[in-house]
């Protein structure tokens, strides 16, 4: 049997129409930044240059979860048993410190602004910033497609709609944030240009250097708990527990183990102990175990050994251990 038909299921294909709406996202967010890093530097803007930084947060959400889209569709192979859907996790912890080195940087330069103000042409950035916030809302609008940007949808192409409707959604958050930065990024402008208040601009700084700082430790910590393979923040581990002991012919549950695979894939390990008794097949059992997993938690992926007396000296065992 070749590996990749181990995990085939987990496997989408993301649609065509999908892939263009993320990369004519991508390529009008990068005319933003470019926009944005020009402008903020030609208006002497702090908030309109950390804005920046925040179009490029989303310049990589959109880029990860296209790359999420193409690199979950390769087959696994013999070195790569899961196929390549932790990529995601590592870019993701990559992008969560960058950002917060960037947001370190905003603060200490508000922090030079707030001691010696700089000039900011206040008409200028309200320009800029306003075009910077209908460009967001241009690329939510392309990435929410319904009827319009990619109204040629096959929808035989949909394989997995779910995968695909998460990553789009993920991206559109990120998107709709921004545009929440660009909005501070206009009403600071507009108090520049009606009262020539200079430090308006550092105080919006700091608050999108705020955003950005919390966004990226997010970031790193969700990243850095899939890493160490932590069971999922949505998921109790007790109740599912509880959940398989209470299916028919089940004695105990022990040795068990669930963890992301990435931010879409959670996987289940688990030792279960069958009554001897019971006249339901190991097969039944474990097959009701499964679709009763996959139903309920969202766990499609499950590997049950099944026994009829618990395991002796497993080091990773919990029950047995103790």
């Amino acid at each position: 049997m070749e590996v990749s038909n181990w995990i085939g299921p987990m496997i989408p294909h993301p649609s065509k129409s999908i892939e263009r709406r993320f990369l004519i996202a991508i390529a009008l967010t990068c005319a933003i930044l470019i926009v944005e890093l020009v402008g903020g530097w030609w208006t002497g803007s702090l908030a309109l240059l950390a804005d920046a930084s925040h179009v490029f947060l989303d310049i990589f959400a959109l880029g990860l979860s296209y790359a999420a889209l193409r690199l979950s569709s390769l087959p696994a192979d013999e070195k790569h048993t899961f196929g390549y859907h932790r990529f995601e996790v590592f870019a993701s912890l990559i992008n969560g410190i960058t950002l917060a080195i960037i947001s370190i940087c905003i603060f200490w330069e508000a922090y030079h602004r707030f001691v010696s103000p700089q000039p900011v042409m206040g008409m200028e950035l309200l320009t800029i910033a306003l075009l910077g916030l209908a460009g967001n809302l241009v690329v939510a609008f392309i990435l929410r497609g319904d009827h319009h940007i990619g109204s040629d949808i096959d929808h035989h192409d949909q394989h997995h709609p779910a995968v695909e409707d998460a990553n789009v959604q993920s991206a559109m958050f990120h998107v709709l944030g921004d545009a929440l930065s660009s909005f501070g990024v206009i009403v600071a402008a507009a108090i520049i240009w009606r009262t020539g208040w200079m430090l308006a601009d550092s105080l919006a700084g700091m608050l999108i250097g705020a955003i950005i700082l919390v966004g990226s430790w997010r970031v790193i910590r969700s990243s850095a708990h899939i890493m160490m393979e932590g069971t999922p923040t949505s998921l109790n581990l007790r109740y599912v527990e509880e959940d398989m002991l209470s299916s028919p012919g089940v004695t105990d549950v022990h040795d068990i183990h669930i963890w992301n695979l990435c931010s879409q894939h959670v996987l289940l390990s688990a030792h279960v102990v069958m009554d001897g008794k019971s006249q339901i097949s190991s097969q039944d059992i474990m097959k009701h175990l499964k679709s009763r997993l996959k139903d309920k938690f969202g766990i499609e992926h499950t590997t049950l050994q099944m026994e009829y007396e618990c395991c002796e000296n497993d080091s990773v065992c919990r029950t047995c251990r103790s």
